[in-house]
């Protein structure tokens, strides 16, 4: 009795899962997020070459690039309209910098009104915590195989 209870449950519930998936088509979803993240990218590229124009050589040039994203990833975040790209344009929106500022600026405003220590203190990295993790760990492992390599070589 209780298995024909358990699978009427969980037939009731697959059903209101389809229902309220959004249907998407993968190729137009694939269109979007490459023509996004093109966009994205050449919007980095035009910063770079005006830095480089105004006089910065091409690491500052790199570097204030990545403030500029930075900077405006947050600001379209704060104004919760990064959330209306990113439902458009779909991963086009992850390209690194922007993506990784985001996450961490919508958990601070997610969580501020639990107070500056137990809020944002506690749950900033929520969503970019793993990445630092893993990228720092993975950076780790590699640079371990390359000292083992460069031992043997």
């Amino acid at each position: 009795m209780k298995d024909i209870v358990k699978q009427e449950r969980d037939k009731r519930y697959n059903d209101y899962v389809k229902d309220v998936t959004p249907k998407t088509s993968l190729p137009l979803a694939c269109l979007k997020a490459f023509i996004s993240g093109g966009i994205i990218c050449t919007i980095g590229q035009i910063f770079t070459n005006l830095f480089i124009h105004l006089g910065a050589d091409k690491e500052d040039a790199a570097l204030f690039t990545m403030l500029v994203l930075i900077l405006a990833s947050v600001l379209l975040t704060g104004f919760n309209v990064y959330p209306l790209l990113a439902k458009w344009c779909g991963a086009g929106t992850l390209v690194p910098i922007t993506g990784f500022a985001n996450s961490i600026a919508a958990a601070a405003i997610e969580y501020g009104v639990e107070g500056e220590v137990f809020g944002k203190g506690t749950r900033i990295f929520v969503i970019a915590g793993p990445v630092i993790l893993y990228g720092i760990f993975s950076s780790w492992l590699l640079g371990l195989c390359y000292w083992i390599f460069t031992m043997w070589a």
